[in-house]
């Protein structure tokens, strides 16, 4: 057998390059039932018709063939093969009468999904090389089986589906979705596929015109599936638009913590554990008469000397404390807290200094029981989940600076937070993103320069509980969006502010912005939007107005406050979030020159 020709090397296409093809050349705003039209028409254009060679690749065999001829209406190529055979096998033999008979199986029809076009210098292929690259990108990336069955076909199928399918597989292939929402989103894919294959047999399955008893047991099966099938499709929706997966979130991965909690020692004994690449006498000094000693009274303790911080946390123990002292710590990889431990910067959280350089999914991954942080400054660099992650148990921290690059603090479902005096900047998300059933408490801190500065998850699901906030006396300023975003279920049971009170709410004037207005820059905030509140309380924030967006059929709807004046609506609008029973406290706050609005509520 003769060794195979090279092919045109494609998949290394930019994502511009794939999402100008499709926009402009493919797709255009088809619907979904027409986009194998829409496909077939565009290859028509661009492909040559015959006298090309192109291997045959499959999971098994790759094999090369000639293509005599296309049938775009069912999107497959007429196909000899080449003799002698050229082929490669993966775990089987082929032989030239094997390959005949295989080929005849299919009447020499190839789809032109498993066709790749054997490089030509002279570039008359190239055209049909990228085009088949498209169409088998699309197939194997963007499409679903399912897309066609939407009751709403009437939509354009490359903005609801292509544009947020193609922006997700591109930020997954760079690193910037969290490998557990990756794992969720291809079980997702998974079970939706099998779900809608025991679907589509059931329905086929199916007389229409029989009344049998076992047809009307198919038929309430096949409700049930469909049921699924819709629930797997509305929990992908979420994950693909780029919105949602930042306002929503998924409920994620405790199963992914590998850390265990190593318990107190058997011996009982607790371990002082220092950090420090070399420190002067007087620091040492100090050291020990100020925090060594006290620390040290009992026999029962002893100290160890460590260079970084991540070795001495991986050798604590329940009831350990780790002091950091003065230095710049680079790390690069997370730090998982299992244990109640304390660690503690011996100065100033400007002077003690760890920094995570490396990508991964979180810097600093809380799960113990009674964990505490203080005076220390931590610096995100590439992390996707968060600079800091409260997964269950209790995190105390204080008089910390989280400088952040990509996300900020999360606080999971059961989890609790107590964050006071800290100083949180820089999130391309939300500074403060606080789960369902948490229970949050920040005093005195300062939340600014992020995308939002507090966003508050209420998935209103039968299982979730409000999540419990204590906010007092915290500044929240300069961020992009609001200074605290609520996310809300529209199910038009919500106790917050109704859709059909915005007369209550809002005064009388023009129509909000459009979704297609915010995609072009959003919307500026009047001159005096960006007053303080007075420090008395946070009902006196902000008035409010409105934005509208539609997606996937549904709508969804900004409730916006600005600090326009002090009227008795911005009141009404805190106090909706006041009944909720989310903020257990929320007085003293300060909101300044946030984009959006100071408070805002999310309708999904």
């Amino acid at each position: 057998l003769k060794g195979l020709p090279d092919t045109f090397q494609t998949s290394h296409l930019l994502f511009y390059e794939r999402f100008k093809a499709y926009q402009d050349y493919m797709l255009g705003d088809c619907k979904p039932s027409e986009v194998k039209a829409f496909a077939a028409d565009y290859l028509e254009k661009v492909m040559e018709p015959c006298d090309w060679l192109a291997l045959w690749s499959t999971d098994v065999f790759d094999v090369l063939v000639e293509v005599c001829d296309l049938d775009l209406k069912d999107l497959k190529a007429c196909v000899r093969l080449v003799l002698p055979l050229q082929c490669d096998t993966r775990g089987c033999e082929l032989t030239e009468e094997a390959m005949k008979s295989l080929l005849e199986a299919t009447q020499h029809r190839l789809p032109l999904q498993e066709l790749l076009v054997v490089y030509e210098q002279s570039g008359d292929f190239d055209l049909t090389a990228l085009a088949l690259e498209h169409l088998r990108f699309l197939y194997t990336h963007i499409w679903r089986q399912w897309d066609e069955e939407d009751e709403d076909d009437d939509f354009d199928y490359f903005v609801r589906c292509v544009e947020p399918r193609l922006r997700l597989y591109y930020d997954i292939l760079e690193d910037r979705v969290p490998l557990g929402l990756v794992a969720e989103y291809r079980s997702l894919l998974e079970k939706c596929s099998q779900c809608f294959q025991q679907f589509s047999a059931l329905r086929r399955g199916l007389s229409t015109d029989s009344d049998t008893e076992l047809d009307n047991v198919s038929m309430v099966e096949g409700l049930k599936l469909y049921d699924q099938l819709e629930t797997f499709k509305r929990k992908l929706h979420i994950i693909e638009n780029p919105l949602l997966r930042y306002v929503l979130g998924y409920r994620g991965n405790a199963s992914q913590q590998s850390v265990q909690s190593r318990g107190p020692r058997a011996s009982g004994m607790k371990v002082v554990h220092v950090v420090t690449a070399s420190c002067s006498t007087i620091q040492l000094q100090s050291l020990l008469s100020d925090r060594l000693l006290p620390l040290c009274s009992s026999e029962d303790t002893e100290i160890q000397f460590y260079r970084d911080p991540v070795s001495a946390v991986e050798m604590c123990h329940q009831g350990d404390v780790v002091l950091v002292l003065p230095g710049i710590y680079s790390v690069s990889s997370s730090i998982f807290l299992p244990d109640s431990i304390t660690i503690e910067g011996f100065g100033l959280p400007d002077e003690v200094v760890i920094e995570k350089k490396n990508k991964g999914d979180s810097f600093v991954e809380s799960t113990g029981a009674d964990v505490r942080l203080s005076n220390i400054k931590f610096i995100q660099h590439d992390a996707i989940e968060g600079i800091l992650c409260v997964r269950q148990g209790t995190l105390h921290m204080e008089n910390c600076v989280l400088q952040c690059e990509t996300t900020g603090v999360i606080v999971r479902t059961a989890a609790r937070l107590t964050m006071n005096m800290c100083d949180l900047y820089g999130s391309k998300g939300a500074g403060v993103e606080i789960y369902p059933g948490s229970i949050c408490s920040l005093v005195g801190n300062g939340i600014h320069h992020c995308k939002d500065g507090i966003l508050i998850k209420d998935f209103a699901d039968e299982l979730d509980v409000m999540p419990s906030i204590t906010m007092e006396n915290n500044v929240i300023h300069n961020n992009e969006g609001y200074g605290v975003i609520l996310v809300k279920s529209n199910n038009g049971e919500q106790p917050g502010v109704p859709l059909d009170r915005s007369d209550d709410l809002f005064p009388k004037g023009p129509a909000g912005p459009t979704a297609e207005d915010k995609q072009q820059g959003g919307v500026a905030d009047p001159p005096n939007s960006s007053a303080g509140v007075q420090p008395e309380s946070a009902e006196n924030s902000s008035s409010t107005d409105c934005d509208v967006a539609a997606a996937s059929g549904r709508k969804w709807h900004f409730i916006r406050q600005l600090s326009r004046n002090k009227e008795t609506s911005c009141s009404r609008a805190v106090q909706d979030l006041m009944d909720h029973q989310i903020f257990v406290s929320i007085q003293g706050n300060q909101f300044r020159r946030n984009g959006m609005g100071d408070l805002g509520t999310f309708f999904y």
